[in-house]
């Protein structure tokens, strides 16, 4: 009884300054949030409007004539479901490959004894600050025969220092006891891993999978450079040939050899490459901010 009553005084002791203050920095928030939201809005709504409403108006959030034109386009050639499919399989597989790592050597770095610890934990900072450029690791990619392959856009990028170091820190605050008693219990490296430190670091996993997951979903640079087959470009890649093929412009390679798109086209292109992502976020919203704490404040 007591809690709710001490609730209602303090509501009641608000100033007129405190209820000024809640009420500009809730407006403010919505005007932020609003300007994030309404040009992706804006390129949902041209993706169902008419080519001509498109060209007539320079924003849309309502179209007056409702049009599938956009999506029967792209939906009617094998090219953007090919892309979409080269999209998936090397974000899911990158993904995993990628946490295999960053909790292994995450969870190295993170125990005290290691011998060279200090020395690794250098070398991934430095590597936050400088890197080898493109054509060293263009040359390195050339020389390993990833050229043309999946795996050259998952390999170079397979551990992010930035995502190491949160999974490290979290991995550093769980207390040494658990590690003790384990030991104590007859359990080995593997089995305190497997068994105590990963299933403690769930939220840390599914904020850093949706980093790496991300990443990989908008791999373009990595694909222009090291894969020369089209048939194996994913789909950001074809939404640029899309662009320039609806620009007029002549497109490299023959991943989209079709009569120059309407302006729609470039609009339900977006939509396509950007749902699958707004679709997986929603299951890992509960962990992120958790994740991401844990991660980055230690103790």
């Amino acid at each position: 009884m007591t809690q709710p009553l001490r609730k209602q005084k303090l509501r009641k002791k608000e100033s007129l300054g405190s209820r000024i203050f809640n009420i500009v920095n809730s407006t403010l928030l919505i005007l932020i949030a609003l300007t994030c939201l309404l040009p992706f809005l804006n390129i949902i709504a041209s993706s169902f409007a008419s080519t001509e409403e498109v060209i007539a108006k320079k924003f849309i959030l309502f179209p007056v004539t409702f049009s599938l034109d956009a999506y029967r386009y792209i939906l009617s050639t094998p090219t953007i479901f090919r892309g979409l499919g080269v999209s998936v399989g090397v974000t899911v597989v990158g993904t995993v490959v990628s946490m295999i790592f960053t909790a292994f050597m995450a969870y190295g770095l993170s125990r005290r004894y290691l011998l060279g610890r200090n020395t690794i934990n250098f070398i991934v900072v430095f590597s936050m600050l400088f890197s080898g450029g493109m054509i060293p690791t263009f040359l390195v990619v050339k020389s390993m025969g990833l050229i043309n392959s999946y795996w050259s856009l998952i390999l170079p990028v397979a551990i992010n220092a930035f995502n190491l170091i949160i999974m490290r820190n979290f991995f550093q605050a769980l207390p040494d006891d658990l590690e003790e008693s384990a030991k104590m219990d007859g359990c080995n490296d593997f089995g305190i891993f497997f068994k105590i430190m990963l299933p403690l670091a769930l939220p840390s996993i599914a904020t850093i999978s949706l980093f790496y997951a991300v990443a990989y979903w908008n791999t373009y640079m990595h694909a222009i450079l090291y894969i020369n087959d089209s048939a194996k470009w994913p789909i950001q890649v074809l939404l640029r040939q899309i662009v320039i093929v609806s620009s007029g412009m002549q497109a490299e390679g023959t991943a989209v050899d079709v009569i120059p798109p309407a302006q729609t086209i470039k609009m339900a292109v977006i939509v396509i490459a950007t749902v699958p992502m707004l679709i997986v976020y929603p299951f890992v919203q509960k962990h992120f901010v958790k994740g991401a704490l844990l991660g980055a404040v230690k103790g």
